[in-house]
């Protein structure tokens, strides 16, 4: 995926957010999400944190004090921007994040080769800013799923960045089921998505590794099948299996399959 298109794929996700927050009243933006001391308004505060960071503008030196959620320097830094913004009305931050978006797109669209190229270090170890901004996709996504959640406004799940979360996500599936699932040698495991993003995974396990392959064989030994909402709050670590099952379906090992959608969380 080429610089146009992830820049494409960026602005999907940041006007969607930005059209869901033009609908919101003042109490909807103070309304908690699935992430621990986070309301509506605080996603978007991150989102504008991040984005000023990466357009090399000066980070704020807000001290929000202890949270027990913070436990990195990621988010250290995440939520000394959140907290800047937390005496701002919704309106507000959703302006502010507007004219960063205006100032972000300006800079990807006339980013040359050697701008994309640039070393940077990723969530994930060394990289380039294209490598980086791929993942910026998905955590621009699941932050834009957040809010709708939050205020009940289901949507945009059928659309180029959800598609390219999903597959970012469905990377990690065999160390979910090999490892911490730990299926056993010799089987298969198959993971759909029913939709409306939908992927068949089929994941075997053989010489002690499991692995995505190109078909499942004759018999799995597990079937697990979510709707893609389903696949993306399990897979983030929003919320637990308990909380989703009704939408999941297991069939065969159900202590296998029990144990997969128990630590589907990828999310670093």
């Amino acid at each position: 995926m080429d610089a146009s298109e992830t820049t494409d794929l960026l602005e999907d996700t940041w006007q969607a957010t930005i059209s869901v927050g033009r609908e919101l009243t003042p109490g909807e933006w103070e309304l908690p999400t699935d992430c621990p001391g986070w309301t509506v308004k605080d996603h978007v505060s991150h989102l504008i944190g991040t984005e000023r960071s990466l357009q090399g503008l000066s980070p704020t030196d807000a001290d929000p004090g202890p949270r027990p959620y913070v436990r990195n320097p990621i988010g250290e830094f995440n939520e000394r921007e959140v907290e800047l913004r937390r005496g701002r009305t919704g309106a507000e931050v959703l302006n502010e994040f507007e004219d960063l978006v205006r100032l972000r797109l300006e800079t990807l669209r006339g980013g040359d080769e050697a701008y994309f190229a640039q070393e940077r270090m990723t969530p994930v170890g060394p990289g380039t800013m294209l490598d980086f901004l791929h993942i910026r996709i998905l955590d621009c996504f699941v932050h834009e799923q957040d809010v709708r959640r939050a205020v009940g406004r289901a949507g945009h799940l059928d659309s180029g960045p959800s598609e390219h979360t999903i597959d970012r996500l469905v990377r990690t599936l065999p160390i979910v089921v090999g490892k911490r699932a730990a299926a056993p040698e010799g089987s298969t495991t198959v993971i759909a998505i029913t939709g409306p993003v939908e992927r068949t995974i089929p994941i075997a396990v053989d010489g002690g590794r499991a692995k995505i392959v190109d078909a499942p064989g004759d018999d799995p030994l597990v079937r697990v099948s979510m709707d893609t909402e389903t696949f993306l709050v399990l897979a983030v670590g929003r919320q637990p299996a308990s909380s989703r099952a009704e939408r999941i379906a297991i069939t065969g090992e159900d202590a296998l399959g029990q144990a997969i959608v128990d630590n589907l969380n990828m999310m670093i």
